[in-house]
C-alpha cells in the first residue's frame, strides 16, 4: 500500500475506526440499532460517491439518485436470477455487479450530462433523473411499477463461511465490509493524477484547458467513477432491505443525498460521512419520534447555512486548529456557557412546534378536561396554560442565548485573532 497515500498515522486512525464500526453491534443488539447501522452504511457510500460530483470536481447534481436506484434494480434482478442455484458468497459479490450497472449508466449518460459545466449540468441531470423517474412507472416488467422489485438474499441453505446473510448483524458485517473498501478506494482515488485534476477542474477549469487537459474528459471520468460506487451502494439497499421500489431513483433522493453532503461538509473527504449518519438518524430516530421532523430538519439546514456554510467538517477542522495551537481549552468554558440557553431555547421552540401539530391534527380540541400526550406530558391544549409556559421558555432561551452568545462570540474573535496572529 502506498505510504505516501496511507501513512502510519492515518493508517492507525482507519483502523481504529474500522474496529470501532465492527464492534457497534456488541453495544447495540437490539434489531432496530443493526437496521439504524445498515442503512447509516449504506448512504455513507452513496453520500461519497455523490461528493466525487459536487465537493472534488463542483459537480452540482440534482439526478445522481439514478445511479444508485439502476444498480439496487439490477442487483435485485441478478439477485432473483441465480435463485437456488446461487451460493451466499454470490450474494456477497453481488453489491460489485450494482456498481458495474452503475458505471455502465454513468458511462452512457454522463457523455450527455458532462458536455456542459455549472449551471447547465446542474439542469441536464435534473432532466435526465426525471425522465429516468418516470420511465420506472412506465417500464413495470423492469422496474415492477409502484410496488417496486423483491427478492430474498437468503438463497441457499448451505453457508459460506457461516453466513447465510439472513440475520441482520451478518448483513451489517457485509455493508460494513463494502462500506469499508469503497471508502478507502474513494480516498485513494482523491490522492491520484485524475483526483488532483478534478479538484483543478473544480477551481479554475480556465487553467486546467490551458495548460493541456480535456476538461469535459475529466468530468466524464469522475461522474462514470462516481456512478460505479453510487451502485455499490444500491446494490447494498437492494440486499438490506429486499425490495426496491421507484423511490431509489427519485429527486428526493438525488435531494437527500445532497443535502447529506452539504450539511456533512463538501470542503472534507470525510464530511459527507458525518452529513449521513447525521441525517439518517434525523429521518428515521426522529422521524418516528414526531411528524415535525422535516419541518426540524429544515430549520437545522437553515442554521448550518447561515452559520457554518462549510458544513459540520469545517467547525471540527476549526476546533482541531484550536486544539493544534493549545488554545481549544480557552473557548471550551464559553462552548459549555452558551450550550445551557440554546438548550432551553429548542426546548421552548420544540414544545410550540409538537403543540400545533397536535392542535392542528385536532387532538386537543373539546371539553376543558381533555388532555392531549405532548412530548409524554399530559397537556390540555385549550387552555392559556401550556402555550404561556411555552412562550415564556422560549423568550427566556432566546434572551439568555443572546445575553450569553454575545460574550461566547467575542471570546470567539479574540481567540482566531489569538490564533492567526501565531500562525503569523
Amino acid at each position: 500500500m502506498n505510504s505516501a497515500i496511507f501513512p502510519r498515522g492515518r493508517l492507525l486512525l482507519w483502523g481504529s475506526c474500522l474496529a470501532l464500526v465492527v464492534a457497534l453491534p456488541l453495544a447495540f443488539k437490539s434489531g432496530f440499532m443493526i437496521s439504524l447501522l445498515c442503512q447509516m452504511g449504506v448512504m455513507v457510500v452513496f453520500a461519497l460517491s455523490y461528493n466525487m460530483l459536487l465537493g472534488q470536481t463542483g459537480l452540482l447534481s440534482f439526478g445522481h439518485a439514478v445511479y444508485y436506484g439502476i444498480g439496487a434494480f439490477i442487483t435485485m434482478h441478478t439477485l432473483n436470477y441465480i435463485g437456488k442455484d446461487g451460493s451466499p458468497l454470490l450474494v456477497a459479490l453481488l453489491p460489485l455487479v450494482g456498481g458495474l450497472a452503475g458505471l455502465l449508466a454513468g458511462v452512457v449518460l454522463g457523455y450527455v450530462t458532462t458536455k456542459k459545466a455549472g449551471t447547465t449540468f446542474a439542469m441536464i441531470s435534473l432532466g435526465i433523473g426525471e425522465l429516468v423517474a418516470a420511465c420506472a412507472l412506465m417500464f413495470p416488467g423492469f422496474f415492477g411499477g409502484e410496488g417496486g422489485v423483491s427478492g430474498n438474499r437468503v438463497i441457499a441453505k448451505q453457508s459460506f463461511l457461516g453466513f447465510t446473510w439472513g440475520p441482520q448483524v451478518e448483513m451489517y458485517g457485509l455493508i460494513v465490509a463494502w462500506a469499508f473498501l469503497a471508502t478507502v478506494a474513494m480516498f485513494a482515488l482523491t490522492q491520484t493524477p485524475l483526483g488532483r485534476m478534478a479538484n483543478a477542474v473544480r477551481d479554475n477549469p480556465e487553467r486546467a484547458e490551458f495548460v493541456g487537459y480535456d476538461t469535459q474528459r475529466v468530468r466524464y471520468l469522475m461522474l462514470i467513477l462516481s456512478g460505479f460506487f453510487a451502485g455499490v451502494a444500491g446494490g447494498l439497499t437492494a440486499l438490506n432491505y429486499e425490495i426496491v421500489t421507484a423511490e431509489t431513483l427519485n429527486a428526493h433522493t438525488s435531494g437527500v443525498v445532497l443535502l447529506m453532503s452539504f450539511v456533512g461538509g463538501i470542503g472534507f473527504f470525510y464530511g459527507p460521512i458525518i452529513g449521513a449518519i447525521l441525517i439518517t438518524v434525523m429521518q428515521i430516530v426522529v422521524g418516528g419520534m414526531t411528524h415535525a421532523w422535516l419541518l426540524y430538519f429544515g430549520l437545522f439546514f437553515l442554521f448550518m447555512v447561515l452559520m457554518a456554510p462549510g458544513g459540520i467538517a469545517s467547525v471540527i477542522a476549526i476546533q482541531r486548529n484550536l486544539w493544534m495551537a493549545g488554545l481549544f481549552g480557552r473557548m471550551v468554558p464559553h462552548y459549555l456557557a452558551v450550550a445551557v440557553p440554546i438548550l432551553i431555547l429548542l426546548a421552548g421552540l420544540v414544545g410550540l412546534v409538537e403543540m400545533s401539530y397536535a392542535l392542528l391534527a385536532g387532538e386537543g380540541v373539546g371539553a376543558g378536561d381533555t388532555a392531549t400526550k405532548v412530548m409524554k406530558m399530559e397537556l390540555h391544549l385549550n387552555t392559556a396554560v401550556p402555550w404561556l409556559a411555552a412562550l415564556g421558555v422560549t423568550a427566556a432561551g432566546l434572551a439568555l442565548t443572546r445575553w450569553i452568545g454575545g460574550r461566547t462570540r467575542a471570546a470567539w474573535n479574540s481567540t482566531l485573532a489569538t490564533l492567526h496572529g501565531d500562525k503569523s
